[in-house]
């Protein structure tokens, strides 16, 4: 529930939603999200500061991975939820009580005006953007429970190959914390000459710094990955067309293995007490 303050309304009526729903009513297996789709700014921030040309760089969301996500949706005419502003206004997935939640710095650049936020700006962006965000993933997610249809998440996220202080040669990582099925399948069965693809690197799935998996993957007992794409080889629409299709190609030749994942957790989920 939103309650009154004197604070100006973030969103206006012109400006898009906060969150995007793509092909809601599917019935495949596959759900997809997007936690960084978009780097753009509600125009009542004032860009929180900072140049366009920093807020499209990496720290302002996750290149090419909002173009994949759709890409991959379209293909298996699955669900797709993504974000509609930059993680800078706040970071979807981030739990809340997280210093990154509403970054003050990022990868070295200072976001000034997310220092010194009040508790009423700080629950306003909660409740403008994080909250429509897992509530749609919630409110999907229930739906396909209650029908039974078995279900296999995938958060695609994109990362840069150059993060201050790190060495990053991996291409793609399949990450995750506790449940390793999913991104166990992709990691055995990949096989790209030349591709270097890293077990939880460069990220791994964690309770204290990520929120989407945990909360919708983990909790539920999905068959869940975070898929993270190396931002160099998104830079462009071919590029992306290419990672597209190589995962098209390998999620479809696994299909039977993750709708019999699905069905284990949806089956195992219903004998529980």
């Amino acid at each position: 529930m939103l309650h009154q303050t004197n604070l100006p309304p973030l969103l206006s009526a012109d400006e898009p939603p906060a969150v995007e729903i793509v092909n809601r009513d599917s019935d495949a297996t596959l759900f997809f999200v997007c936690d960084h789709a978009s780097p753009r700014i509600p125009r009542v921030l004032h860009d929180l500061g900072l140049s366009r040309a920093e807020i499209e760089a990496h720290i302002g969301w996750d290149i090419g991975a909002a173009h994949l996500a759709r890409n991959l949706a379209e293909a298996f005419a699955a669900p797709l939820v993504l974000t509609g502003y930059s993680r800078l206004v706040i970071d979807c997935n981030r739990p809340l009580a997280s210093d990154g939640s509403i970054p003050r710095t990022s990868a070295g650049t200072v976001i000034a005006a997310n220092t010194g936020l009040s508790a009423a700006a700080q629950k306003q962006r909660q409740d403008i953007f994080y909250h429509p965000y897992h509530d749609a993933i919630s409110g999907l997610l229930d739906r396909r429970a209650a029908r039974q249809l078995p279900t296999a998440l995938f958060a695609i996220h994109s990362f840069t190959p150059d993060y201050p202080g790190e060495e990053r040669p991996w291409h793609v990582d399949f990450a995750y914390h506790r449940d390793r099925r999913l991104a166990g399948l992709l990691l055995d069965h990949i096989d790209v000459p030349g591709l270097v693809v890293g077990d939880n690197l460069p990220y791994a799935v964690e309770d204290d710094s990520d929120q989407t998996i945990p909360q919708h993957g983990e909790r539920r007992g999905l068959p869940h990955v975070m898929v993270e794409i190396r931002q160099d080889t998104l830079a462009t629409p071919s590029a992306i067309d290419i990672w597209s299709e190589r995962l098209i190609a390998l999620i479809s030749r696994l299909m039977p293995d993750i709708d019999r994942l699905a069905q284990d957790s949806l089956a195992r989920k219903g004998s529980k007490p």
